[in-house]
């Protein structure tokens, strides 16, 4: 099977309160989004990784990795107004490399998963690759920890929380059924990939995920990132 990820990187770090993009911000000396390309090369070196980046992103990127030292091979794709048209470009950047694998022996999936996920463990990948080479499309998910409640108006009800499962990526899904899944047209109901998959008319299947597979959002998600960089909660 050949493997690639789209790592998507297109925010602008509006909930992290400050000018640099939480993609960028640094942990142990690394940005955030150095340490993702590094989670999925160590799992496998021969992936084809491609970072999806808004184009006025591009030339800080490319001056970190200049500055650190970035050891991971990687190609860059523009970005999009919105995550659905980042991960378009993307396909549209591998399309272009690969051309249309549809016929031959072997099979191609691709993963998508959000650039400010870096604690993403090794098996979660391969259960997600697993499950998409047989089923076509795998996103990874864990229990909802936290009772939930329903809102209608100012009133609300509880919900029971074990008939939900908060969703992560890496999101995984056979090449020609995700390229074909994002020629449908934009819609604001499109939160993931596998809303865009499910959409086109092809079912989900789930595998376990990991908790500590956080997304970096707020200064307070930033916390736990570098408690976990720095090995507090093991």
């Amino acid at each position: 099977m050949k493997k690639y990820v789209l790592i998507v990187a297109g925010g602008r770090g509006l909930r992290m309160g400050g000018d640099l993009p939480k993609q960028f911000i640094p942990m142990e000396g690394k940005p955030v989004l150095m340490h993702t390309l590094e989670a999925f090369h160590r799992w496998d070196a021969s992936v084809g990784l491609i970072l999806v980046l808004p184009e006025d992103h591009q030339p800080y990127w490319k001056m970190l990795c200049q500055e650190i030292g970035c050891k991971v091979p990687h190609r860059i794709a523009n970005g999009g107004e919105t995550r659905f048209h980042s991960v378009r470009n993307g396909l549209h950047f591998l399309s272009d490399e690969i051309g249309n694998l549809s016929g031959g022996d072997e099979k191609t999936c691709v993963a998508v998963h959000d650039g400010v996920r870096p604690f993403v463990a090794p098996e979660v990948i391969d259960r997600c690759f697993a499950e998409a080479e047989v089923s076509g499309a795998a996103i990874p998910v864990v229990p909802v920890v936290d009772s939930l409640r329903k809102f209608s108006g100012e009133s609300s009800r509880p919900v029971d929380r074990s008939r939900y499962q908060a969703v992560q990526t890496p999101q995984v899904f056979d090449y020609d059924l995700l390229l074909k899944a994002y020629e449908q047209p934009y819609s604001e109901f499109f939160t993931d990939d596998a809303s865009v998959v499910e959409a086109f008319g092809h079912t989900v299947k789930t595998v376990p995920g990991n908790r500590e597979n956080i997304k970096i959002t707020t200064p307070f998600d930033l916390l736990v990132a570098k408690a976990l960089l720095a090995g507090s909660f093991t």
